[in-house]
Protein backbone atom coordinates (compact mmCIF):
# COMPACT_ATOMS: atom_id res chain seq x y z
CA UNK A 1 0.00 0.00 0.00
CA UNK A 2 2.79 2.00 1.02
CA UNK A 3 4.32 1.60 -2.69
CA UNK A 4 1.04 2.76 -4.10
CA UNK A 5 0.89 5.83 -2.74
CA UNK A 6 4.66 6.52 -3.30
CA UNK A 7 4.18 5.36 -7.14
CA UNK A 8 0.88 7.87 -6.91
CA UNK A 9 2.50 10.30 -5.42
CA UNK A 10 5.17 10.48 -8.39
CA UNK A 11 2.62 10.03 -11.11
CA UNK A 12 0.99 13.52 -9.24
CA UNK A 13 4.29 15.41 -9.49
CA UNK A 14 4.72 14.69 -13.33
CA UNK A 15 1.30 15.63 -14.02
CA UNK A 16 1.31 18.79 -12.31
CA UNK A 17 5.07 19.42 -13.52
CA UNK A 18 3.56 18.76 -17.24
CA UNK A 19 0.95 21.31 -16.36
CA UNK A 20 3.20 24.13 -15.26
CA UNK A 21 5.49 23.27 -18.10
CA UNK A 22 2.89 23.38 -21.14
CA UNK A 23 0.12 25.63 -19.08
CA UNK A 24 0.01 28.45 -22.00
CA UNK A 25 0.47 26.11 -24.95
CA UNK A 26 -3.04 24.23 -24.00
CA UNK A 27 -4.53 27.11 -23.27
CA UNK A 28 -3.90 28.99 -26.36
CA UNK A 29 -4.75 25.72 -28.14
CA UNK A 30 -8.00 25.49 -26.41
CA UNK A 31 -8.52 29.15 -27.28
CA UNK A 32 -7.93 28.53 -31.08
CA UNK A 33 -10.48 25.29 -31.32
CA UNK A 34 -13.07 27.48 -29.16
CA UNK A 35 -12.54 30.01 -31.99
CA UNK A 36 -12.40 27.55 -34.91
CA UNK A 37 -15.68 26.23 -33.75
CA UNK A 38 -17.77 29.33 -33.52
CA UNK A 39 -16.42 30.57 -36.91
CA UNK A 40 -17.44 27.45 -38.65
CA UNK A 41 -21.09 26.74 -37.19
CA UNK A 42 -22.38 30.28 -37.22
CA UNK A 43 -25.53 30.55 -39.33
CA UNK A 44 -27.29 33.51 -40.04
CA UNK A 45 -30.00 32.37 -38.09
CA UNK A 46 -27.83 32.23 -34.65
CA UNK A 47 -26.63 35.75 -35.62
CA UNK A 48 -30.45 36.81 -35.42
CA UNK A 49 -31.28 35.36 -32.18
CA UNK A 50 -28.37 36.51 -30.52
CA UNK A 51 -28.41 39.95 -31.49
CA UNK A 52 -31.44 40.16 -28.99
CA UNK A 53 -29.83 39.11 -26.02
CA UNK A 54 -28.11 40.85 -23.21
CA UNK A 55 -24.39 41.67 -22.70
CA UNK A 56 -22.21 43.78 -20.73
CA UNK A 57 -20.27 46.52 -22.38
CA UNK A 58 -17.98 47.87 -19.72
CA UNK A 59 -14.65 47.67 -20.74
CA UNK A 60 -13.11 48.78 -17.20
CA UNK A 61 -14.04 45.29 -16.12
CA UNK A 62 -12.61 43.13 -18.57
CA UNK A 63 -9.17 41.68 -17.05
CA UNK A 64 -6.67 39.12 -18.18
CA UNK A 65 -7.16 36.26 -19.96
CA UNK A 66 -6.35 33.35 -17.50
CA UNK A 67 -7.68 29.55 -16.64
CA UNK A 68 -10.96 30.77 -15.43
CA UNK A 69 -11.66 33.08 -17.97
CA UNK A 70 -11.16 30.56 -20.75
CA UNK A 71 -13.29 27.88 -18.24
CA UNK A 72 -16.10 30.50 -18.72
CA UNK A 73 -15.52 30.53 -22.13
CA UNK A 74 -15.69 27.18 -22.52
CA UNK A 75 -19.33 27.09 -21.11
CA UNK A 76 -20.81 30.05 -21.35
CA UNK A 77 -22.65 31.43 -23.80
CA UNK A 78 -20.50 33.71 -26.02
CA UNK A 79 -23.62 34.98 -28.43
CA UNK A 80 -21.71 34.99 -31.85
CA UNK A 81 -23.43 38.49 -34.16
CA UNK A 82 -20.62 37.64 -36.80
CA UNK A 83 -17.06 37.28 -37.55
CA UNK A 84 -14.03 39.41 -38.75
CA UNK A 85 -10.56 39.01 -40.67
CA UNK A 86 -7.18 40.13 -41.15
CA UNK A 87 -5.93 37.98 -44.36
CA UNK A 88 -2.15 39.60 -44.24
CA UNK A 89 -1.89 38.57 -40.49
CA UNK A 90 -4.13 35.57 -40.49
CA UNK A 91 -6.93 36.43 -38.40
CA UNK A 92 -9.92 35.01 -38.58
CA UNK A 93 -12.29 35.47 -35.22
CA UNK A 94 -15.55 35.47 -34.58
CA UNK A 95 -17.14 38.50 -33.37
CA UNK A 96 -19.58 38.25 -30.04
CA UNK A 97 -21.91 40.41 -28.44
CA UNK A 98 -19.70 42.36 -25.99
CA UNK A 99 -17.44 42.31 -23.51
CA UNK A 100 -18.39 38.63 -21.46
CA UNK A 101 -15.52 36.47 -20.72
CA UNK A 102 -16.99 33.97 -23.25
CA UNK A 103 -16.91 36.55 -26.00
CA UNK A 104 -13.47 37.49 -25.32
CA UNK A 105 -11.62 33.88 -24.80
CA UNK A 106 -12.54 32.79 -27.72
CA UNK A 107 -12.34 36.41 -30.43
CA UNK A 108 -13.82 39.80 -30.12
CA UNK A 109 -16.51 41.56 -28.60
CA UNK A 110 -18.54 44.47 -29.13
CA UNK A 111 -17.52 47.60 -27.12
CA UNK A 112 -20.49 49.16 -28.18
CA UNK A 113 -24.43 48.34 -27.05
CA UNK A 114 -26.53 49.53 -30.48
CA UNK A 115 -23.37 49.01 -32.88
CA UNK A 116 -24.72 47.88 -36.64
CA UNK A 117 -21.99 46.54 -38.85
CA UNK A 118 -21.45 49.14 -41.77
CA UNK A 119 -22.73 52.08 -40.03
CA UNK A 120 -21.02 54.62 -37.33
CA UNK A 121 -17.91 53.51 -35.71
CA UNK A 122 -18.07 49.51 -35.52
CA UNK A 123 -15.70 48.96 -32.77
CA UNK A 124 -14.44 45.66 -31.47
CA UNK A 125 -12.32 44.69 -28.44
CA UNK A 126 -10.18 41.29 -27.99
CA UNK A 127 -7.04 40.16 -25.93
CA UNK A 128 -3.71 40.72 -27.04
CA UNK A 129 -1.89 37.43 -26.01
CA UNK A 130 2.20 37.76 -24.96
CA UNK A 131 3.05 34.50 -24.56
CA UNK A 132 2.22 33.04 -27.74
CA UNK A 133 1.92 29.45 -28.54
CA UNK A 134 2.02 28.17 -31.96
CA UNK A 135 1.86 25.40 -34.15
CA UNK A 136 5.24 24.65 -35.42
CA UNK A 137 6.15 22.66 -38.34
CA UNK A 138 9.63 21.53 -40.22
CA UNK A 139 10.18 25.05 -41.37
CA UNK A 140 10.01 27.18 -38.67
CA UNK A 141 6.91 28.74 -39.39
CA UNK A 142 3.80 29.75 -37.45
CA UNK A 143 0.13 28.80 -38.59
CA UNK A 144 -2.19 29.97 -36.10
CA UNK A 145 -1.90 33.14 -33.86
CA UNK A 146 -4.67 33.67 -30.72
CA UNK A 147 -6.78 36.26 -30.74
CA UNK A 148 -6.05 39.49 -31.33
CA UNK A 149 -2.19 39.17 -31.24
CA UNK A 150 -1.49 39.41 -34.49
CA UNK A 151 -3.41 42.43 -35.31
CA UNK A 152 -0.59 45.11 -34.64
CA UNK A 153 1.20 43.51 -37.35
CA UNK A 154 -1.57 44.63 -39.73
CA UNK A 155 -0.13 47.18 -42.15
CA UNK A 156 -1.61 50.41 -43.56
CA UNK A 157 -4.03 50.06 -46.79
CA UNK A 158 -4.43 46.21 -45.19
CA UNK A 159 -8.02 45.27 -45.29
CA UNK A 160 -10.55 44.19 -42.47
CA UNK A 161 -13.34 42.21 -43.14
CA UNK A 162 -16.46 41.82 -41.19
CA UNK A 163 -20.23 39.89 -41.66
CA UNK A 164 -23.47 39.24 -40.05
CA UNK A 165 -23.53 35.92 -42.78
CA UNK A 166 -26.48 38.52 -44.67
CA UNK A 167 -23.43 40.83 -45.98
CA UNK A 168 -19.51 41.30 -46.36
CA UNK A 169 -18.09 44.41 -45.30
CA UNK A 170 -14.79 45.51 -46.05
CA UNK A 171 -12.81 48.49 -44.57
CA UNK A 172 -8.79 49.48 -45.35
CA UNK A 173 -6.57 50.31 -42.27
CA UNK A 174 -5.75 53.98 -42.00
CA UNK A 175 -4.69 54.66 -38.78
CA UNK A 176 -2.74 52.55 -36.31
CA UNK A 177 -1.10 53.44 -32.69
CA UNK A 178 -1.05 53.46 -29.19
CA UNK A 179 -3.16 55.23 -26.93
CA UNK A 180 -4.03 55.53 -23.08
CA UNK A 181 -6.61 53.80 -21.86
CA UNK A 182 -8.68 57.02 -21.32
CA UNK A 183 -8.64 57.72 -24.92
CA UNK A 184 -12.10 56.44 -24.79
CA UNK A 185 -13.28 58.64 -27.79
CA UNK A 186 -11.41 56.44 -30.60
CA UNK A 187 -14.76 54.39 -30.36
CA UNK A 188 -17.16 57.31 -30.73
CA UNK A 189 -18.85 57.39 -34.33
CA UNK A 190 -17.54 59.92 -36.58
CA UNK A 191 -20.55 62.23 -38.15
CA UNK A 192 -20.49 61.60 -41.39
CA UNK A 193 -18.15 58.39 -41.42
CA UNK A 194 -18.14 54.47 -41.84
CA UNK A 195 -15.31 52.56 -40.27
CA UNK A 196 -14.50 50.08 -37.91
CA UNK A 197 -12.00 50.59 -34.87
CA UNK A 198 -10.20 47.51 -33.55
CA UNK A 199 -8.58 47.49 -29.80
CA UNK A 200 -6.46 45.47 -28.02
CA UNK A 201 -3.73 45.93 -25.45
CA UNK A 202 -0.19 47.37 -25.71
CA UNK A 203 2.64 47.55 -23.78
CA UNK A 204 1.95 45.04 -21.59
CA UNK A 205 -1.49 46.12 -20.61
CA UNK A 206 -0.56 49.75 -19.49
CA UNK A 207 -1.58 51.04 -22.88
CA UNK A 208 -3.76 49.95 -26.28
CA UNK A 209 -3.35 49.31 -29.43
CA UNK A 210 -6.19 50.91 -31.74
CA UNK A 211 -6.58 49.99 -35.71
CA UNK A 212 -9.24 51.77 -37.71
CA UNK A 213 -10.57 51.31 -40.96
CA UNK A 214 -13.04 53.29 -43.26
CA UNK A 215 -15.44 51.32 -45.31
CA UNK A 216 -14.33 50.62 -48.99
CA UNK A 217 -17.73 48.01 -49.92
CA UNK A 218 -20.70 46.24 -48.68
CA UNK A 219 -21.30 42.79 -50.60
CA UNK A 220 -23.88 39.90 -50.25
CA UNK A 221 -22.36 37.15 -48.35
CA UNK A 222 -22.08 34.12 -51.12
CA UNK A 223 -20.30 30.87 -50.24
CA UNK A 224 -17.38 32.12 -51.83
CA UNK A 225 -16.06 35.77 -49.96
CA UNK A 226 -17.36 34.22 -46.67
CA UNK A 227 -14.29 32.02 -46.91
CA UNK A 228 -12.26 34.71 -46.06
CA UNK A 229 -13.49 33.88 -42.64
CA UNK A 230 -12.45 30.15 -42.80
CA UNK A 231 -9.85 29.17 -39.62
CA UNK A 232 -7.94 26.98 -42.15
CA UNK A 233 -4.09 27.12 -41.04
CA UNK A 234 -2.21 29.02 -43.40
CA UNK A 235 1.41 30.09 -42.37
CA UNK A 236 3.23 33.13 -41.67
CA UNK A 237 7.03 33.26 -41.21
CA UNK A 238 8.40 33.22 -37.74
CA UNK A 239 11.61 32.66 -36.54
CA UNK A 240 10.47 31.86 -32.85
CA UNK A 241 7.93 29.50 -32.97
CA UNK A 242 7.02 27.33 -29.65
CA UNK A 243 6.90 23.81 -29.32
CA UNK A 244 3.71 21.66 -31.08
CA UNK A 245 0.95 21.69 -27.77
CA UNK A 246 -1.35 19.92 -30.35
CA UNK A 247 -1.46 16.35 -28.71
CA UNK A 248 -1.93 17.84 -24.89
CA UNK A 249 -4.74 20.24 -26.23
CA UNK A 250 -6.30 17.70 -27.92
CA UNK A 251 -6.75 15.38 -24.36
CA UNK A 252 -8.13 18.06 -22.84
CA UNK A 253 -10.08 19.44 -25.49
CA UNK A 254 -12.04 16.22 -26.58
CA UNK A 255 -13.15 16.28 -22.53
CA UNK A 256 -14.88 19.41 -22.81
CA UNK A 257 -18.53 20.11 -24.52
CA UNK A 258 -17.89 23.14 -26.77
CA UNK A 259 -20.39 25.64 -27.08
CA UNK A 260 -22.59 25.77 -29.48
Amino acid sequence: MKKFFTNLFIVLLVLVGLALVFNKQIEHFIIDKMSENKVENLSRADVLKNQTASAEFDFSKVGSLGPGEIYNGMIGDAHVIGKMAVPSVKVALPISKGLSDAALSSGGGTMKKDEVMGEGNYAIAGHYLTHKAYKKNSSQEIDWTPLFSNLPSAPIGEKIYLTDMSKVYVYKIYSKKVIAPTETQVIDDVPGKKMVTLITCADSGTNRWSIQGNLVSVEKATKKNLKVFSKTKTVVKKKDAKNDSDSIGLAIYMHVKMPD
